[in-house]
């Protein structure tokens, strides 16, 4: 047995909003849309992963999502540039990754990394 994806489902009222905030912040696109679930991807194949934490690491809350990306300033620039809700400023972490935290519209905080080398 192989799983093949493991999917992220957040509650929200607010579909469009949502789809928004991923869209500007990550450049993800709506592939599917019936209504009631719109799934957004980045066109790309990830592993499935999943991880239990008891902290987010350096004294930070536990995220809901971590989401990697090739170019975590880009990304931090934009979230600031509309005005994101940052919980966790931009920081080199002793683990190998640089990082910001950031809450998403529907509250839900996302831990957006690079890894670094």
């Amino acid at each position: 047995m192989t799983v093949l994806r493991i999917v992220v489902d957040v509650a929200t009222d607010r579909p469009d909003v949502m789809q928004r905030f991923y869209n500007d912040l990550f450049d993800l696109d709506i592939i599917m849309d019936p209504g009631w679930i719109t799934t957004m991807t980045s066109g790309q194949l990830a592993p499935a992963q999943i991880s239990f934490l008891s902290e987010g690491g350096s004294g930070a809350p536990v995220p809901d999502l971590s989401i990697e990306v090739d170019d975590v300033e880009q990304v931090h620039r934009r979230a600031k540039q509309k005005g994101c809700d940052i919980r966790y400023d931009l920081t080199d972490e002793p683990w190998g990754v640089r990082r910001f935290f950031v809450a998403d519209p529907a509250g839900k905080l996302l831990n957006v990394l690079e890894h670094l080398g």
